[in-house]
């Protein structure tokens, strides 16, 4: 199961935020979504996406 990991590569953040590879990487760039590099490994901390998501619930209060 995905969701008990602490580090995400792209491909297995997508599926647990049921988001693409591009979006993920926009998300990236634009600094929503916070990654680590190791290597050329490009890797998504649990705690980032439990971030984006909380943000995504606020972001949507106030709307």
């Amino acid at each position: 199961m995905l969701m008990n990991r602490q580090m995400y590569r792209v491909a297995e953040a997508t599926q647990v935020l049921g988001l693409g590879r591009s979006k993920v990487y926009e998300l990236i760039r634009g600094k929503r979504l916070r990654s680590v590099k190791e290597g050329r490994v490009r890797l998504i901390p649990a705690s980032a996406i439990a971030d984006y998501v909380a943000l995504l619930e606020q972001e949507g209060r106030t709307a």
